[in-house]
């Protein structure tokens, strides 16, 4: 196993709003921002293990191709927030509220979503293979091309979002709440032939 190259910053946030910082090929680890307020950053190929953003409120911040690792999202609130390319892996997301943004091939394999709200969030073409969403709350998400195999939906709103990706042989999708637009796009991601 080798070990990581990017070099270890601490992470000493100011009581107030954190605005404007840059950082690239970084690792944060156990960093605690709980309760942080942070806008206009930029992150990039940054490492976050064991990181708390619980509580934490996160607008037009850009995470761009980072790894999350055992990180938590307690409460969290991520608006218009840039997530494109990273990958989370064993995190919590109970209570996170995210709003807009791009997270256009996230990786979000396994993850746990059941207890989450996404809000007209660009997920294409994510990795949700085997992600937990049951009960979850993802209204006007962009999914397509996304990889849904093994997800489980069951209950989940997904109203007014693009589910061409969720064809239900490979995903489970029972109870979900759709519009009648939504279920033509299921029927055809399923291989039906719809005629009039």
């Amino acid at each position: 196993m080798t070990r990581s190259r990017k070099r270890q910053l601490e992470l000493d946030w100011p009581a107030g709003p954190v605005r404007g910082l840059d950082h690239a090929d970084a690792r944060f680890d156990g960093a605690d921002l709980t309760e942080a307020d942070i806008a206009d950053c930029t992150f990039r190929h940054c490492e976050f293990v064991n990181v708390r953003f619980n509580c934490a409120v996160l607008h037009e911040v850009a995470l761009l191709d980072c790894t999350f690792t055992g990180c938590n999202f307690f409460d969290a609130q991520l608006s218009e927030c840039r997530l494109a390319g990273s990958a989370f892996d064993r995190c919590s997301f109970s209570g996170t509220v995210v709003t807009g943004g791009d997270w256009t091939e996230v990786n979000l394999a396994r993850a746990d979503l059941s207890l989450a709200e996404f809000t007209g969030v660009r997920l294409r073409r994510a990795d949700l293979s085997a992600a937990r969403g049951q009960g979850a709350v993802l209204t006007a998400v962009d999914f397509a091309g996304a990889t849904v195999a093994e997800a489980d939906f069951t209950g989940a709103d997904l109203r007014g979002s693009v589910l061409t990706a969720f064809d239900p042989r490979v995903a489970e999708l029972r109870d979900a709440i759709i519009t009648a637009e939504q279920a033509v796009d299921i029927a055809i991601a399923a291989g039906f032939q719809i005629r009039l």
